[in-house]
């Protein structure tokens, strides 16, 4: 089923105006949120991204908007499913009507279900290149889940045609922001550092809960800095993050080889915290 804006229907028949301003602008902005047991995860922190990514983008917020009923949303479409782990896409775009300047700022929403075969597990990201064709631009659009994702797509392209398993994106100042679904974070010695939003990185929920934790453990000292190629050669190790897979160790950046320590140790922490152990698969 699908939920279109508080109804469920069929996915058969879900349809939208073929005006849709998602489609024709990508005037939209979303939320990908895991659920274990049919209650989304990290709730809060993706309810207040959407509502910031709603401002950002001049969106009016309806009343019916808050917490209680979107999560209330979310739980319907869920209720009768029997998937131990899920993931939910939440998407809201601005009415259709006006072109390139819309007639109003009214929105609509849709929400979609996936089932996931299980929680975090270790599938380590074999080799990463960097991805120069385009620029991740250091502006608060980089900073929310906006439909717009041209770079994101190119550089997944580029990954495919030249059999990597993922791009790191750069800004304009040659400066790595994310990879192409999730969070950069790398590890030289006991320091740990990752992007600021400031460089036109997602302000993404797992990264939130990454830096949280990190800061609580005494053997790692965190930094949001700028991270540059040289900065990759010297790291001993790399890894990204979201809330769909958790904590993925890279393997390789050229000739450079990481290790998968901090990555193993988070990603075992927030599955302990999170999944009822003999529930996770």
């Amino acid at each position: 089923m699908i939920n279109m804006n508080g109804t469920l229907v069929a996915p058969n028949d879900a349809h939208i105006d073929f005006q849709n301003r998602g489609l024709y602008y990508g005037d939209s902005v979303f939320e990908t949120i895991r659920c274990f047991r049919g209650a989304p995860l990290f709730f809060e922190d993706h309810y207040f991204r959407l509502m910031s990514g709603m401002r950002i983008m001049r969106m009016d917020i309806p009343k019916s908007f808050t917490p209680e009923h979107l999560e209330e949303q979310i739980s319907q479409l869920l209720a009768g499913g029997d998937a131990v782990h899920s993931r939910i896409r939440f998407t809201v775009w601005r009415d259709s009507a006006g072109y390139y300047t819309p007639e109003s700022n009214g929105v609509s929403f849709m929400i979609t279900s996936h089932v996931l075969a299980s929680g975090f597990v270790h599938n380590p990201v074999e080799e990463v290149e960097l991805f120069k064709d385009f620029y991740v631009q250091k502006n608060l659009l980089g900073t929310i889940k906006a439909a717009n994702k041209h770079i994101h797509i190119l550089a997944g392209i580029y990954a495919k045609e030249n059999d990597y398993q993922d791009m790191l994106l750069i800004n304009e100042d040659k400066n790595v922001t994310e990879a192409i679904a999730g969070n950069v974070f790398l590890r030289e010695g006991d320091v740990i550092k990752t992007p600021p939003t400031a460089d036109g990185c997602l302000n993404g929920i797992m990264r939130g809960k990454v830096i949280e934790q990190l800061k609580k453990m005494a053997n790692y000292k965190l930094a949001e800095v700028s991270i540059s190629t040289f900065d990759l050669q010297r790291a001993d190790e790399l890894f990204v993050t979201n809330v769909i897979h958790g904590v993925q160790s890279i393997k390789k950046f050229r000739k450079k080889q990481f290790g998968s320590e901090t990555a193993t140790e988070l990603r075992e922490l927030f599955t302990d915290r999170l999944f009822d152990s003999t529930q996770t698969t």
